[in-house]
């Protein structure tokens, strides 16, 4: 189990060239990929983006990207042809009889003498240490989103256990509610009508219809089968968190259908607790990959 929250970072260095990218992920319903990077760097977009998708299905990921160019014909290069204009009129003035005083320091402060190498999409090495730089930082990414889930998979697990818990106490006392029913109904009938023999029928008709109203029955057996259903999705392979938030909308839904069939303080209390805890796995699952 993948967690979508985590950092990776990948450096790849290679004949002078640096590169470092950087992937910051946070929860999302889709793969959603944002890139930070410098304009002249837009081709590398492609690159980091195929190594991607290639591993992550689910999450909003921030992607920065840093080029340090340290190679002869990398990062700054001479203007040459304007450095020979430079040369060939500081000769000819110095054969005017002129001091030719032009150096090498003077002439790298004449602006447009020195201009920025811009990078080229068809510069190999420079795509091959992007590549590399972005599945050293992918991998680094799961690494770390991997560790997440682990621990989100211990504590979900947990939750679902508790939940099975708490509907067992409910299937316990589900059978004695219409019994209780019963009792109430009879001695409250028997208050109010003490001289009146009372009609057997009648009053088991009435029981019979309270007891259809909130049997719980089938809620009981759906939930059930939500729990068991949730093991079997930790333990499937690929991605989980979808079907883990369509699992547990339905497992809600159950447990708000028992509330509102069951008017018994014992089961109200413990659905109040069924709640709490679906609830907390709702939130749960909204990070899982």
């Amino acid at each position: 189990m993948y967690s979508m929250t985590g950092y990776g970072k990948g450096i790849c260095e290679k004949d002078g060239l640096k590169v470092t990218v950087e992937l910051k992920s946070v929860n999302h319903r889709f793969l959603d990929i944002a890139f930070k990077l410098p304009r002249c760097y837009q081709f590398a977009e492609k690159i980091i983006r195929e190594s991607l998708t290639a591993r992550v299905s689910r999450g909003h990921i921030d992607v920065f990207l840093n080029v340090e160019d340290g190679r002869e014909n990398g990062g700054a290069v001479l203007n040459e042809r304007l450095a020979a204009d430079y040369k060939r009129i500081s000769e000819k003035l110095a054969m005017m009889g002129f001091e030719n005083d032009v150096t090498a320091s003077a002439l790298i402060r004449v602006p447009d003498m020195v201009e920025s190498s811009e990078p080229d999409e068809g510069d190999c090495l420079l795509s091959e240490a992007v590549a590399e730089a972005a599945a050293n930082a992918v991998g680094a990414l799961l690494e770390m989103r991997f560790a997440e889930g682990m621990r989100l998979e211990k504590d979900l697990a947990d939750k679902v256990r508790t939940l099975k818990t708490l509907l067992d106490e409910i299937a316990l006392r589900a059978p004695e509610v219409a019994k209780d029913h019963r009792e109430k109904l009879r001695e409250r009938v028997s208050e109010a009508f003490a001289d009146v023999e009372i009609d057997e029928n009648r009053l088991l008709g009435e029981i019979a219809v309270y007891a259809d109203r909130v049997a719980i029955d089938e809620e009981i057996t759906r939930l059930n089968s939500h729990i068991e259903n949730y093991g079997e999705i930790i333990r499937s392979d690929g991605a989980k968190g979808k079907k883990l938030d369509f699992l547990t909308q339905e497992a809600g839904r159950e447990v708000n259908t028992i509330g509102s069939k069951c008017n018994d303080l014992y089961i109200t209390k413990r659905v109040l607790e069924l709640k709490n805890v679906v609830e907390t796995i709702r939130e749960q699952v909204q990070n899982i990959e």
